[in-house]
């Protein structure tokens, strides 16, 4: 059996703020059937430790960048849980990342530092007898621990894979902190962990882990051109041999449709028609739980919504991030009967609404893997996205010779903007209102694979691959 170690600074149920926590959250359950043993190490937030508790100590550091440090062992569900308890760094108000005023932590690089110390020291020593065969490390925040690892002399024995989550967040810090990180000053160039000369937790990763790996095929070519690999594409380059894409999958117990057929979508478009005051109008339901960011692509629906509620369509809409976008699509539904907005997020709200509607629009510029479209499908709920990473992987367009071969589960437009969203809504009206097509649809998208059983199995592999001998 492979033992993994996965480091990771969320997770759910216990700490989200992206689809990393899903993954996390996941990954263990899903692996246990390819004869995997993962165990997962996370800070030890005020949440993570309400629910682990301090009855089980199996390490402790008296001075753990600034402060003593303890890891408790816990369950998170069937699978074991390690809480990286150091109260000067994860017991706060705030978020992971941010705090209550929405600012970075200014020590958020010792926070995160001291996760990916914490993570090679235990594969290093081995924690309650268990020896770990490989460290999987989730994004800038255990960037680090690879080179940690070799520091301590045990790269030779633990392998270690980078996986990049999303590349725009990298863990900058300035030169002047190699000493507080612990860092070896000799590494701190190109082709190291220096980055335009401060020091970058993610290239560290990239650098120094034995395998890389990012979460859909396309967003794993995608970053190794210029566009998309913010600054680090000459290093995904030199490493392409190396670096794998593997998408993420849902939980399809968790997201199991209130329905069975396309048939029983319609009292759930009723009901959320009637949630939001929506009149009857003969066009889809469009759904959108996103941030409200550039990224997501907000900026161009804004521009292409006339081509859907012009032609009878409408839109439901949950976020929050981009204030003008807030305000915008505020004062979008206040002038227009056939639009509605929630600032916010809610989870059940969210599941009504990918539930009820017809359509699910993710009009992102990138998009590394995406679970809202997987969602959408698991739902009948047809996705309208961009052609782009995750996206282009896991929607089978609605182009002649997808429709011809009855295979289509939603609509991509490219390229990304808003006059290519616009016909691709156009286009979206013109198949709700062929029902025939649009049901072939809805079932291709509900039998679609969205699962973690491909994948794991593709990460199980890897793994064998990376595992030393001896």
């Amino acid at each position: 059996m492979t033992r993994v170690l996965s480091v990771t600074s969320e997770c759910v149920p216990l700490i989200k703020t992206g689809g990393l926590a899903d993954v996390a959250g996941a990954l263990p359950g899903a692996l246990a059937a390819e004869g995997v043993e993962m165990r997962t190490l996370l800070p030890g937030y005020p949440k993570v430790m309400a629910e682990v508790g301090r009855r089980r100590k199996v390490a402790e550091w008296d001075d753990l960048f600034g402060g003593f440090a303890r890891v408790y062992r816990g369950k998170l569900g069937d699978q074991v849980l390690y809480a990286l308890d150091a109260p000067h760094l994860f017991d706060r108000d705030g978020g992971p990342y941010l705090d209550s005023h929405g600012r970075d932590y200014p020590d958020n690089a010792e926070r995160f530092a001291a996760l990916s110390v914490a993570a090679a020291m235990l594969c290093a020593e081995g924690v309650e007898g268990w020896f770990p065969h490989i460290m999987h490390c989730h994004d800038w925040q255990a960037g680090y621990a690879p080179l940690y690892l070799r520091e301590l002399g045990a790269s030779d024995r633990v392998a270690s894979l980078m996986t990049i989550h999303n590349i725009a967040f990298q863990g900058l810090s300035p030169a002047s902190m190699i000493s507080r990180l612990g860092l070896p000053r000799s590494e701190f160039n190109e082709r190291g962990y220096e980055y335009w000369n401060n020091i970058s937790a993610l290239k560290a990763g990239l650098v120094y882990a034995d395998k890389l790996s990012t979460v859909s095929p396309t967003y794993a070519s995608e970053l190794m051109t210029e566009e998309y690999g913010m600054g680090l594409d000459g290093v995904l380059r030199e490493r392409q041999e190396d670096l794998v894409g593997i998408l993420n999958g849902i939980d399809e117990a968790l997201w199991m449709p209130p329905y069975k057929s396309p048939s029983g979508k319609a009292k759930h478009r009723a009901a959320l028609r009637k949630e939001f005051g929506l009149p009857e109008w003969p066009g889809p339901v469009c759904v959108l739980v996103s941030r409200l960011t550039e990224q997501k692509g907000i900026d161009i629906l804004l521009q292409a919504l006339p081509a859907l509620l012009d032609r009878g369509g409408q839109l439901v809409l949950l976020g929050s991030g981009n204030r003008d976008l807030e305000r915008a699509f505020q004062d979008y539904a206040e002038a227009h009967s056939g639009v509605a907005a929630t600032i916010g997020y809610d989870e059940a709200l969210a599941r009504r609404m990918i539930a009820g509607g017809d359509a699910i629009l993710v009009p992102s510029r990138f998009e590394p893997c995406g679970l809202t479209q997987l969602y959408g499908l698991r739902h009948g709920t047809l996705p309208v996205v961009g052609l782009t990473g995750g996206l282009a992987d896991t929607v089978i367009n609605a182009s002649p010779a997808g429709l011809a071969a009855g295979a289509a589960t939603g609509l991509q437009f490219h390229p990304l903007t808003a006059q290519a969203l616009a016909q691709a809504l156009m286009k979206l009206v013109n198949l709700y209102q062929d029902r025939d097509t649009w049901t072939k649809m809805m079932k291709n998208a509900m039998a679609a694979p969205v699962g973690w059983d491909q994948s794991a199995a593709t990460y199980a592999a890897l793994y064998a691959e990376m595992v030393r001998p001896g």
